[in-house]
């Protein structure tokens, strides 16, 4: 177990307006894959019990795992969707839930592109496709082909129906789940990232080459979110910093602070004219994708501040050595929210933990991913509670909720 100083006193524990909601606190439990949506990406009894727990005695705002908008966004099995009435209604009941408990929740889109699995794509009749035909890795392309399901580009009709759902996707999460606010997913060498990316985009036409070509994907994906839903609702994920899945960060062909600094300067224009969205999430240089990173350079990532103005959550081993980065970022910044994924996993009070200064629960990596379990998911005990009270749990079944 980890002790923790108690941060009641500090501004993570101080309210915060994002969008039209007042949260109570600053902490965020940032997107994280746990594979424990039913076989028809139907969320389950147990992923409704885990969002409430961490909902309880917090106020805060929570956001769900990736979450796939359409079938047409790439498949992984048991993942959660959003898009047919049992889905939809799924992921009411979830975000009812936390409400009742007064917190606040968020969905995320994730869209895979060529991050997604070849075969489950190929079993639901779907293309595995990219920016441009280029696997991120040997083992991508060995499972393309055993798959009979190779990669190639998208046209630009593809990419023009992904804007459209985007912004359909959001009317399901806004007006019929009841979500607080809907999540881009930008980051982490996923589609919306893919374009963003040299290495992974060498197209000629309007949606690759320049900074701004790349970025038009991404930009008239939010703008479709906006338009749908208004820009209070609407949050996008980046991580300029990451190497993950292809992603190079600070060794691209374009340095991350050239081509991130020019998408946050166009959100940035859109709130001068009027649109601002309820928030930015960037993924601290600190973690790439669902690990530590190991490169030990140091960036300075104080930039992000010069562009963005409106609310800022970052993520990414905030809750190691002692909390160092977590007390003088949120002391630092009247406008940021912190993000915690792993040890929200082991501590369904984590807002009260850290509040009160009580001992972590250790989370244990290899029961992230146990797919359609309850184990490592909804089994950690609250402060002062006994394991064993879980213990039951093991053995049930998640069952989907509609």
């Amino acid at each position: 177990m980890t002790v923790i100083p108690p941060l009641k006193d500090t501004k993570l524990f101080k309210p915060i307006k994002v969008g039209n909601v007042e949260l109570k606190n600053r902490l965020v439990h940032a997107p994280t894959t746990r594979y424990r949506a039913s076989d028809a990406h139907v969320p389950t009894d147990s992923l409704l019990t885990y969002y409430k727990l961490r909902a309880e005695n917090n106020g805060g705002l929570l956001i769900s795992e990736a979450t796939f908008g359409d079938d047409t966004f790439g498949l992984y099995n048991n993942i959660p969707e959003i898009k047919t009435p049992a889905q939809v209604e799924g992921w009411r009941q979830v975000i009812e839930a936390v409400h009742k408990e007064g917190s606040f929740f968020t969905i995320q889109l994730w869209n895979l592109g060529r991050a997604a699995d070849p075969k489950v794509n190929k079993e639901r009749g779907l293309p595995f496709v990219a920016p441009s035909a280029l696997y991120f890795d040997e083992e991508s392309e060995k499972a393309a082909k055993e798959a009979g399901n190779e990669v190639r580009a998208l046209t630009i009709p593809e990419i023009e129906a992904y804007v459209k759902e985007y912004g359909e996707a959001a009317k399901r999460v806004i007006y019929e789940a009841k979500a607080d606010f809907v999540e881009l997913h930008g980051a982490h060498g996923y589609l919306l990232d893919q374009f963003n990316q040299p290495e992974a985009n060498e197209r000629t036409d309007k949606y690759g080459g320049s900074i701004e070509n790349r970025a038009r994907f991404l930009l008239e994906s939010i703008d479709a979110a906006i338009d749908a839903v208004g820009a209070e609702h609407v949050g996008v994920r980046l991580s300029p910093y990451a190497k993950f899945q292809g992603t190079k960060g600070v060794d691209s062909k374009t340095h991350p602070i050239a081509f991130f600094g020019y998408v946050l300067s166009e959100l940035e224009k859109r709130a001068n004219e009027g649109k601002r969205l309820a928030y930015v999430s960037v993924v601290e240089p600190r973690v790439s994708g669902n690990a530590d990173s190991k490169d030990t350079r140091e960036f300075n990532t104080s930039w992000i501040r010069e562009v963005w103005k409106g609310v800022l959550i970052r993520s990414g081993a905030y809750l190691n050595e002692n909390y160092k980065f977590l007390q003088h970022d949120i002391e630092a910044d009247d406008q940021l929210l912190i993000g915690v994924s792993r040890y929200y996993t082991s501590n369904p009070d984590l807002a009260e933990r850290l509040r009160n200064g009580w001992e972590l629960n250790k989370y244990e990596r290899p029961l992230f991913y146990k797919v359609l379990s309850n184990v490592g998911y909804i089994t950690y005990p609250k402060h002062g509670e006994e394991a064993s009270k879980y213990k039951h749990l093991e053995s049930v079944q998640p069952k989907p909720l509609a």
